[in-house]
């Protein structure tokens, strides 16, 4: 008998998870239908895993602790073209990603961020904000590119991403995946998405002392110099054949 290949979903949404038991049956029944969740375990104690899995997600386990390690491991284990990322924690609402996978596959657009619009007082700490207004600024300086956000609802394609080499373990990766993606000539684009109050105690930014860290790994990413005029990290999608 021939085996039985799974053909790949349509797209893969990677969701980083540290103890958001209480936040995931939100986050997973707003997966629009037919596309894949990716949760990627970064060492819960609270059956993060277990409930993710009892409500149809793909698990991944990742022991290296790390926003960009999680990321990481879920990008290696996507297999739909368009791969997304959102945050775990209820904060950030996943069906919002269907404009942003229909502009990447139309090839409008090779990298798609949702700019955070708080729904509450509250849902966005201000030394939150003021972190991310300052390297906002540090990444137009350094790229060029002017965007108001480095949020973490972000989509664009599998292998462009890949091709992107990215490193970073930390809170550093979100901001090291638009800076080389800028390096590599990608058209990025930005949409309002609510940003709603989160659930459970937030991992990254939620104390002075997280942003501060938050701050330095980003810090780092920005000094890393640009590559060379003409070797560019990777190629452009738009360039590569753009739209499918």
């Amino acid at each position: 008998m021939k085996a039985v290949t799974t053909p790949p979903p349509p797209v893969d949404v990677v969701l980083p998870c540290l103890n958001e038991v209480d936040a995931l049956p939100w986050v997973l029944e707003r997966i629009p239908p037919g596309w894949r969740a990716i949760v990627v375990d970064n060492g819960s104690t609270d059956g993060s895993a277990q409930l993710a899995r009892s409500l149809g997600a793909h698990v991944v386990h990742e022991p290296r602790r790390g926003f960009g390690s999680a990321c990481r491991a879920g990008l290696a284990a996507a297999r739909a073209d368009i791969v997304c990322f959102c945050d775990c924690d209820a904060s950030l609402d996943p069906a919002r990603l269907v404009p942003f996978v229909d502009e990447v596959r139309a090839g409008r657009t090779d990298l798609v961020l949702g700019r955070r619009r708080p729904t509450a007082r509250g849902a966005w700490p201000v030394h939150a904000r003021v972190g991310n207004l300052v390297l906002a600024r540090l990444l137009r300086r350094r790229t060029g590119v002017t965007l108001h956000d480095l949020g973490p609802l972000r989509a664009a394609r599998r292998q462009a991403l890949l091709g992107l080499g990215l490193t970073d373990p930390r809170s550093g990766y979100p901001l090291q995946m638009v800076v080389r993606a800028a390096d590599a000539g990608w058209r990025i684009a930005e949409h309002d998405v609510p940003y709603l109050p989160r659930t459970g105690a937030s991992k990254v930014t939620g104390t002075w002392r997280g942003t501060w860290h938050a701050v330095r790994d980003m810090r780092a990413v920005l000094a890393e110099p640009p590559p060379p005029r003409g070797a560019a990290r990777a190629t452009s999608p738009a360039r590569e054949g753009g739209a499918r």
